[in-house]
């Protein structure tokens, strides 16, 4: 069996290579190698230049990766791809080729996971802290080759052990995850994931939570942050040393929860909005036929809005619930723009007040029924949920038009009135971002 064992420095944000190295290993000796820098054809921060000693001058007159593409190809063809952190240098050189239009498919074995397996008991799986530990000599830190080499060095050591075979075996399954994994998540780890609805926690190796997400099947979902080519999903699976996770049995109690989990954890790899929230409100108002119009616009532009909602896409479905509900006008609810008569393609029960053949009066009584209808959402009840098991259900509930939590409870208890779910209920803090949730299940849009 060839190995191909690669390291590469990149540019940091941008992910663009400056530096590869590939020693060409038959399981004995090094059989061929390919190392060169890269011109990234973009900048090189200063903070990348201080931790690996590459800086633009050095990559001027380098080539470009189109120029050494072919040889890659060459070097590593019919061989596995390892590399100390695998999924990285991986993503990296594939990311190249794509962006000259070639497709990059290697098998890939992962030193770091590799190690932990065959390697028990160190404090650190870092490539610096195990050779160190492993007394393998690192000269070059941080640049490809001695990184390279060192891995080499460390990939052999592994192969010497008496579990390999079976390991390796195991590890090149096509069906094994062990490629796919963040380098210090056990495998065990991820196949405890459910697939069922919730959300994760992301934990690095103090055990702190740096992500919280949510998802209708948590183990789909978080495989997909280890396919993603982004930095940031990168840097974060890097970091990922657990993954926590808790059922929710719906997304709405899953969305309740994400939120409720941010607010307390506040992780670093999770954007918390700063910003004013944006609102949409409807508001009426009278024409000089004195018929009165419903209509939106931006909250802040609106004095006296009736009910407010958080993107245009709901208003416009409440609004066309509202205009179906009690036989208004789309034309003076704004549904249709520019026209003499209303036409709408699915609200057909206006009474004609656009073609004269409705008084003003009692067209308008209608609307001042829709705007008291809009303006009394401030009520008890409670929203039921799937639970997340055949034998509960989930709720959520709201008194008086706030969010006091949700809760759940099992099929065969005796719930004769609202009161009855307290003893269930999981209080939680009512906010704008939970009434943004809860807006479009609270009025069914």
């Amino acid at each position: 069996m060839i190995y191909t064992i690669i390291d590469v420095e990149t540019t940091g944000q941008s992910n663009r290579m400056t530096e590869i190295s590939i020693f060409k290993f038959n399981g004995d000796t090094v059989i061929d190698e390919f190392t060169s820098l890269i011109n990234p054809e973009t900048y090189i921060p200063q903070h990348i230049t201080a931790l690996t000693g590459i800086d633009d001058h050095m990559v001027a007159e380098a080539p470009r990766f189109a120029e050494v593409a072919q040889d890659i190809l060459n070097i590593t063809e019919g061989a596995i791809f390892v590399a100390h952190n695998v999924n990285f240098d991986y993503k990296v050189i594939s990311g190249e080729f794509s962006r000259i239009g070639l497709e990059f498919t290697r098998k890939k074995l992962c030193t770091v996971r590799l190690s932990r397996r065959l390697l028990p008991g160190h404090r650190s799986y870092s490539l610096g802290k195990l050779c160190s530990a492993l007394e393998i000599n690192l000269v070059g830190r941080h640049r490809a080759r001695g990184d390279a080499e060192a891995t080499t060095i460390l990939f052999e050591l592994l192969l010497q052990q008496p579990e390999a075979s079976d390991v390796f075996k195991e590890f090149l399954n096509k069906n094994s995850k062990e490629a796919t994994l963040p380098p210090n998540l056990p495998k065990e780890t991820f196949e405890a994931l459910p697939d069922t609805a919730g959300i994760y926690y992301f934990k690095d190796k103090k055990g702190v939570v740096i992500y919280v997400g949510k998802a209708i099947n948590i183990k789909k979902r978080v495989l997909s942050h280890f396919y993603s080519k982004t930095k940031k999903a990168q840097d974060m699976v890097r970091e990922t040393r657990d993954i926590d996770f808790e059922s929710s049995g719906s997304e709405l109690i899953a969305l309740l929860m994400e939120d409720a989990a941010i607010k307390h954890h506040f992780p670093m790899y999770n954007k918390v909005a700063k910003r004013t929230i944006q609102t949409v409100a409807i508001f009426s108002y009278e024409d000089r036929s004195g018929i009165l119009h419903l209509a939106s616009n931006k909250g802040r532009l609106t004095p006296n809005p009736i009910i407010t909602f958080f993107n245009v896409r709901d208003v416009r479905s409440y609004m066309e619930k509202i205009c179906a509900k009690h036989n208004l006008c789309p034309k003076y609810c704004h549904l249709q723009e520019a026209v003499a008569e209303c036409s709408h393609y699915s609200i057909k029960n206006c009474k004609g007040v656009c073609r004269n053949e409705e008084s003003v009066e009692a067209y308008n009584n209608r609307v001042l029924e829709a705007i008291h209808d809009m303006s009394n959402q401030k009520e008890d009840f409670i929203l039921r949920e799937k639970g997340r098991n055949p034998n509960e259900e989930a709720f959520v509930m709201i008194k008086d038009g706030d969010y006091l939590g949700y809760g759940f409870v099992d099929k065969d208890s005796q719930i004769n009135h609202m009161d009855d779910l307290n003893a269930f209920l999981i209080p939680q803090k009512n906010s704008v971002d939970i009434q943004k949730i809860l807006r479009p299940y609270i009025l069914n849009i």
